[in-house]
């Protein structure tokens, strides 16, 4: 072995002590796997649930890693002069291992004090989208809306998200502030039907179902600017106009609760098949092929002139 020392020495020009730590450290972490092999053997004979046996196999390998550690430690911690030096070696290899734990717990730090959202408050992180329902030190709960269900409805899913993504997504709340949000419903009717007559229905329709928030709205929106530069200017259903390839597309737009889009959805559009349903002048578009002759359906200043006119 003394040879063998220094024949190392004489390679890499270095102390015989730090050789002995290395050989030592070496040999210790080589047993320690091996009595972790060993013992994980002999568990995988005895046991057969996989769920069991993965307990034991992670208990086995953290346990392993610990003693490891503590032993190579102490022959390290010779050389060491102070207790600092160890202490801010271990703290610094700690931060590191803990990066993500650290982070999510200064997560939970700014959900208290800076409380970007609350229980309860409806919110989208990344991704996900839901109702917060539980806030803890390393993550916090969501009751999801959307994805396969429509309209921002409940899946029944919860989502457990680490506070750490709070530094690194944005998150929208649906309720921190004006507490509303504006919906549109897009209705496409034919070029043939009287478009002006659909569109005061669809305002009709909008003001019937959806007026009553202006007014609470007004007064949330004041509250909200005194916090967050928020401004609107008009707070009433309104109905704009545009033109598809199949016909007039007329487009409500409204203030609902972020709960009830879809309930609010719903309402206004049976009140507008109950209403188109009784007018001869206006129908619903679709997507369909049509062939236009000009010179039989066009307006008389577009349509093509023979080519050679009778004399007057």
């Amino acid at each position: 072995m003394e040879d063998l020392l220094q024949a190392l020495e004489t390679a890499i020009q270095s102390p015989t002590d730090l050789q002995y730590k290395l050989l030592s450290s070496a040999v210790l972490i080589f047993l320690f796997w091996a009595l972790r092999f060993v013992a994980l053997r002999v568990v995988q004979r005895r046991i057969d649930d996989p769920r069991v046996l993965y307990q034991w196999r992670k208990a086995l390998t953290y346990s392993a890693a610990l003693l490891a550690f503590v032993v190579v430690g102490r022959i390290w911690f010779q050389g060491f002069q102070t207790l600092s030096t160890f202490l801010g070696l271990l703290s610094a290899g700690l931060a590191i291992a803990l990066q993500d734990p650290i982070v999510n717990l200064a997560g939970w730090v700014f959900l208290i004090v800076r409380k970007p959202f609350k229980v309860g408050d409806r919110i989208q992180i990344g991704e996900h989208r839901g109702d917060v329902i539980d806030i803890r030190i390393f993550q916090f709960s969501l009751l999801e809306i959307g994805n396969w269900v429509d309209a921002d409805q409940s899946t029944g899913r919860v989502i457990h998200v680490p506070n750490g993504r709070i530094f690194r997504e944005a998150q929208a709340n649906y309720t921190e502030g004006f507490e509303f949000i504006w919906n549109e419903i897009a209705v496409l009717v034919t070029f043939e039907s009287n478009w002006q007559a659909a569109k005061q229905l669809l305002r009709e329709i909008g003001e019937r179902h959806a007026e009553h928030l202006s007014a609470d709205a007004k007064t949330r929106v004041r509250q909200a600017a005194q916090k967050y530069m928020i401004f609107y200017k008009h707070l009433s259903p309104t109905v704009y106009t545009s033109v598809l390839d199949s016909g007039v597309n007329l487009t409500i737009r409204y203030l609902c609760n972020p709960r009830r889009r879809r309930a609010s959805t719903n309402e206004i559009w049976e009140a507008i098949l109950t209403a188109f349903a009784e007018r001869q002048d206006i129908d619903f578009a679709y997507p369909t092929t049509r062939f236009y002759r000009n010179d039989r359906e066009g307006k008389p200043g577009t349509m093509p002139q023979p080519a050679n006119p009778e004399p007057v």
